[in-house]
C-alpha cells in the first residue's frame, strides 16, 4: 500500500470520483480520496491522497488554487458553462461591437480581492440536505446564500472576442464558471465558461502530475516501483515545519497521541515561533529516534509542550 499524495492530471469527461475509482484499480488499493471536486468538463491538477495520507484531504482542500480559463462572451447558460442549455445569446459580431479592450479590462479588475459569489445551481453545494445539482435536474431553482471568496490574482492572457483567456489565482470555494458569468453580467453581454484547466493546488502543479493512463502504464511495466517518484510522502507535505525526534522515554506519549514535553525531544527552544505566528507556523513534525514519521503536532504553552494535531501511523 502507498502512503502520501500524488497529483493526477485529470482529463475532461472524468468526475473526481471517477478518477479515484480508476486509480484504486491501477494502484490495487482501496484507501484513496480526492481533495475537492473538479468539474467533469475541467482538466488539470487533482491531488489525491493515498493510505494514511487521506487524513490530509481537508488540509489540501484549504490551499489556494490557480486556473487558466476561457470565457465566452455573449452566451448565458443554465450551468454557467458552454455545456448547459442556452438561456440568452447575442452574436459574436455584437460582442465585438459592444466590448472594447478598455471596458473588458476595467470589468475584470473589479473582480479581484474579497468578493461575494452565489454558488451556481449546478454545483455540489448542499441546501437543506440536498445537492444543488440534484434540485437543478428536477427543474428547481432555490435561494443560495452568497459566499465570501478571495481572488488573489486575475490576469487577462489573451483576447480574441468573443473569447477571453484568463489566469485566476483564488481561494477554495471559488467557482470559475460563476466568475465568468458575473464578468459577463458586468459587461452587459453575458458570458459562460468555455474551457478550464486547473494548473495548481497549493504546491501541487501540472509538471509533477500523471494522467491515469500514464499511471497505469507505469504500474503495468517491469518497474512499477517508479510510481513512487510521483508520490509525496506525508511528512514532506509539511516541509516548512521543523522536525522533532522523540527520545525513547517520550515514545509512549507519542504513540498514544498524547501531549509531549519539548524536553523529551531534540527540538531546540529557538525553533519555537513567537506570539502572533500563524497556525501553520506552529506545526512540528514528530519522528522517533530512527527517523520514522508518526504525527503532526503543534506548539502549546509557549513551546514547552507539543500537542497532537493528526496521527499518521501506518
Amino acid at each position: 500500500m502507498f502512503h502520501g499524495m500524488m497529483t493526477i492530471n485529470k482529463e475532461a469527461g472524468y468526475t473526481s470520483s471517477d478518477v479515484v475509482a480508476r486509480l484504486r484499480g491501477i494502484l490495487h488499493m482501496k484507501k484513496i480520496g480526492h481533495t475537492g471536486t473538479l468539474d467533469p468538463d475541467a482538466e488539470g491538477v487533482l491531488p489525491v491522497c493515498l493510505g494514511n495520507g487521506t487524513k490530509l484531504c481537508d488540509l489540501i482542500a484549504d490551499r489556494d488554487k490557480e486556473y487558466t480559463a476561457v470565457m465566452h462572451l455573449g452566451t448565458v447558460t443554465d450551468t454557467q458553462d458552454m455545456s448547459g442549455s442556452v438561456i440568452r445569446q447575442i452574436s459574436d459580431g455584437e460582442v465585438r461591437e459592444r466590448v472594447t479592450e478598455e471596458a473588458l479590462r476595467e470589468a475584470v479588475s473589479e473582480f479581484t480581492g474579497t468578493i461575494s459569489q452565489i454558488p451556481p445551481m449546478y454545483s455540489a453545494v448542499k441546501v437543506n440536505g440536498k445537492r444543488l445539482y440534484q434540485l437543478a435536474r428536477e427543474g428547481k431553482t432555490v435561494e443560495r446564500a452568497a459566499r465570501q471568496i478571495e481572488i488573489y490574482e486575475l490576469e487577462i492572457l489573451g483576447i480574441d472576442l468573443p473569447r477571453v483567456t484568463m489566469r485566476v489565482r483564488c481561494s477554495k470555494g471559488t467557482y470559475i464558471r460563476t466568475l465568468c458569468h458575473d464578468i459577463g453580467e458586468k459587461l452587459g453581454t453575458g458570458a459562460a465558461m468555455e474551457h478550464l484547466v486547473r494548473t495548481r493546488v497549493g504546491n501541487f502543479t501540472l509538471s509533477r502530475s500523471l494522467t491515469l493512463d500514464e499511471a497505469e502504464k507505469i504500474m503495468k511495466s517491469d518497474a512499477p516501483e517508479r510510481i513512487g517518484a510521483y508520490i509525496l510522502p506525508v511528512d514532506e507535505f509539511f516541509d516548512s515545519a521543523p522536525k522533532a525526534h522523540v527520545r525513547e522515554e517520550g515514545m509512549r506519549y507519542l504513540l498514544n497521541g498524547n501531549t509531549v514535553k519539548r524536553s523529551l525531544t531534540d527540538l531546540a527552544l529557538s525553533r519555537v515561533p513567537g506570539p502572533g505566528s500563524g497556525a501553520k507556523d506552529r506545526y512540528v513534525r514528530m519522528y522517533d529516534g530512527d527517523g520514522k514519521f508518526y504525527a503532526l503536532y503543534e506548539y502549546k504553552n509557549s513551546g514547552d509542550e507539543l500537542r497532537c494535531v493528526k496521527m499518521f501511523l501506518s
